[in-house]
């Protein structure tokens, strides 16, 4: 079983990924939906307190917590499914790759998907979720406490790289041949291959 991990900033086009993973009948599990269920659990807002339920089960759990949380969810999702992998949306944190490569090992490839930050605040503003989307300082912001979590760490560590910066055809097929099989070939050769989209996050 391959496990294919995501990472990149807001707007890049992780969303857009596991929707391709979804279509092509690859399961998915969202590391983001980890710290949205504590949030519940807890009586919070997820979308006012995500940030800050993350940020407290990292000092709470450790910093690999949210990994941690979501590495039986991988497990259940594989043993549920007949597709040869499974696709994990989220990364932000190098202690979370390690606890990946940890429990996966070379059956663990990790995907950055990046575009410029004008290009991803343009489509976070027509996506218009939130008033986060809207606003640049806001989006800023959201960045630095990504990165401060090392998120910047984690896409330089990538196997492959999808730079989204061109049609949501090109990229959705790009998409496509990592989930085919195309990160083991990229440990190697693929870290600088362009594929490229104007999608959401």
């Amino acid at each position: 079983m391959r496990v294919i991990g995501t990472v990149g900033l807001p707007g890049s086009g992780k969303g857009e990924a596991a929707a391709v993973a979804e279509e092509e009948g690859v399961p998915v599990v969202t590391m983001g939906d980890v710290i949205r269920a504590e949030c519940r659990d807890r009586g919070l807002d997820p979308a006012e307190h995500h940030g800050a339920i993350a940020r407290a089960l990292r000092e709470e759990h450790g910093p690999a917590a949210i990994a941690e949380r979501s590495v039986p969810l991988i497990e259940d999702a594989a043993a549920g499914s007949d597709a040869d992998a499974v696709l994990v949306d989220g990364l932000r944190a190098p202690v979370e790759l390690a606890r990946f490569r940890e429990r996966f090992g070379d059956d663990f490839v990790l995907v950055a998907i990046t575009a410029p930050f004008d290009l991803r605040a343009e489509r976070l503003g027509a996506r218009g979720r939130d008033d986060s989307d809207l606003d640049t300082e806001a989006l800023r912001d959201r960045e630095e406490r990504e990165l401060g979590f090392g998120m910047g760490e984690v896409i330089d560590a990538a196997d492959v790289t999808v730079e989204n910066t061109d049609t949501l055809a090109a990229f959705r097929d790009r998409v496509r041949a990592v989930l085919a099989g195309a990160g083991e070939v990229g440990r190697d050769t693929d870290r600088d291959a362009d594929a490229t989209a104007e999608v959401e996050e």
